[in-house]
């Protein structure tokens, strides 16, 4: 589990050496704050393995009751020290300058001066899809306007009339979408895939209903973004993997034809990318994930890709996501297990970035990997990493299938006096999430039944089983199951006395 930890001790950890540099020449150029206690807290809490409060009063001369004080004032005076260095100098951060300039000058009377710099931030914010910024610089303008007289008022009022109508109209729409793909995304996260009729139904019926009319045509960067974005969870919510793949690919074909626009939305790229892959990867297209993903690992590494904390992290993630299933498709499970040593080393390097979810995402993977080299207690050994964390809200159709999984890996392992317990604690964890549905309920009913098998009787029933199942492998709320759990490939083995493996390089052959 982890620890809890400070927000000052997490922004100080994050901080590269160069960092920690730019904060100490910023510290300096002030003088009286040369022997400031917040120079001393810095130091304090830069030595420290985890937050300890204890320690740095210890090493300070900072009394408990200040402590609050030199904290706030040290986390104010970092973020200072961040935002003029030149590597996180953003678009955002210099228009945001530029319009704390303009006021300066618009406070000081100086009216033409400020006007000169807001028309200049203007042109590069709408240049850059950055309308609500836009808006508020033509607002500005406005508002000097209608105190300095200029000689091109009469002519620019028009213009800026125009001009903020458009940006206020597209803000409207930017914001309509990017709420509807944010409630989408909420309910993907929370709940998975549309489990019934009736879920299909109330995701398609709030996404149609809360989809403003537009045309494409008419449609900025921004809009266009959270458009797909939102069509994307709505096809992945309703199991619709080839329009996932389809909104997918003109996610990212939008920034291939906007190439600035990465630059200055890196994790929307990186997020784009990662959605076409695992849509291939649902879609079992094999040689076109190759493809995608060899491409988006060169793209990724070109020195002119963004680099920072955040897209580091992501970049880690989901290459590291889809490397593993690479693995999935060819069946190649060795090499995959191989990669969790380092993979795990990485998880405990970033551990203050990346949370809960995306951990547990990489041991359910791990699971799978060893499950089908059947080595069974390494499976349940990660499983239950899962099932021990009682804190995630995340993904619960991806609890569900840990416990059948770990049901399936006990029955291997020959662990036969837990099955039963753990039969009763799978079905009432499934009850709870109201997540049963036909291939669960087969298995749990096979396992059931298994000490009442003669051994001559098990491949036939196996047989009969893995014929129940074939038949649920397309159907419209059964189908996610198999994207969880690859049980048709465990069957075939018991059938055929080979091992999973075998059996996933065999159809991996006949992939496109």
């Amino acid at each position: 589990m982890k620890r809890e930890n400070d927000i000052l001790f997490l922004l100080i950890k994050s901080l590269t050496k160069s960092e920690k540099r730019q904060f100490k020449l910023h510290v300096g150029r002030i003088a009286s704050n040369s022997d400031a206690k917040f120079v001393a807290l810095f130091d304090s809490i830069d030595k420290l393995t985890y937050y300890e409060e204890e320690k740095i009063i210890e090493k300070t001369s900072i009394s408990k009751k200040q402590l609050a004080n030199a904290k706030q004032n040290l986390y104010h005076q970092v973020l200072t020290a961040l935002r003029s260095s030149p590597k996180h100098q953003t678009l955002k951060i210099q228009l945001r300058e530029q319009i704390d300039f303009a006021t300066i000058l618009y406070n000081k009377g100086l009216y033409e001066q400020s006007l000169k710099i807001l028309g200049r931030s203007k042109v590069k914010a709408i240049e850059n899809f950055e309308n609500t910024i836009a808006f508020e610089l033509v607002e500005f303008e406005k508002l000097i306007e209608t105190q300095y007289i200029s000689r091109t008022l009469i002519s620019r009022a028009d213009d800026l009339a125009i001009t903020a109508k458009e940006m206020s109209v597209s803000n409207v729409m930017m914001s309509k979408l990017s709420n509807l793909s944010l409630q989408l995304y909420s309910f993907l996260l929370k709940n998975g895939y549309a489990k019934s009729e009736e879920d299909l139904q109330l995701t398609s019926a709030y996404f149609n209903y809360h989809l403003p009319k537009y045309t494409t045509e008419e449609l900025g960067f921004r809009e266009k973004l959270y458009l797909y974005m939102a069509q994307l969870w709505h096809s992945l919510i309703i199991q619709d993997f080839t329009g996932s793949y389809k909104n997918a690919s003109n996610w990212v074909a939008l920034f291939d034809s906007h190439p600035k626009m990465i630059e200055a939305n890196p994790v929307f790229y990186l997020k784009g990318g990662n959605y076409l892959l695992e849509a291939l990867y649902f879609l079992r297209y094999k040689s076109k994930f190759n493809s995608v993903l060899d491409e988006f690992k060169r793209h990724l590494n070109e020195s002119n890709f963004p680099q920072n904390a955040n897209t580091k992290t992501l970049k880690f993630l989901y290459v590291t996501y889809h490397e593993i299933n690479q693995h999935f498709l060819s069946g190649s499970f060795e090499l995959g297990v191989d990669m969790i040593d380092d993979i795990e080393l990485e998880i405990k390097q970033l551990d203050t970035q990346i949370d809960d979810h995306h951990v547990l995402v990489f041991y359910y993977k791990f699971a799978c990997l060893h499950f089908g080299l059947d080595r069974h207690n390494k499976c349940i050994y990660y499983l239950d990493k899962i099932v021990e964390n009682k804190n995630l809200g995340l993904r619960e159709d991806l609890l569900c299938f840990t416990r059948i999984l770990r049901l399936i890996s006990h029955y291997e392992s020959g662990k036969d006096e837990q099955i039963e317990h753990l039969i009763k604690d799978t079905f009432k964890f499934l009850l709870k999430m109201n997540d049963f549905n036909q291939v669960q309920t087969e298995i749990i009913l096979f396992l059931r039944s298994l000490n009442k098998i003669f051994p001559h009787e098990l491949k036939t029933a196996f047989k009969e089983l893995y014929g129940r199942l074939k038949k649920l492998e397309n159907h419209r709320f059964e189908k996610r199951s198999f994207l969880y759990l690859d049980i048709l490939s465990w069957l075939e083995g018991k059938i055929q006395g080979k091992n999973i493996q075998s059996i996933v390089i065999e159809k991996a052959k006949n992939m496109k």
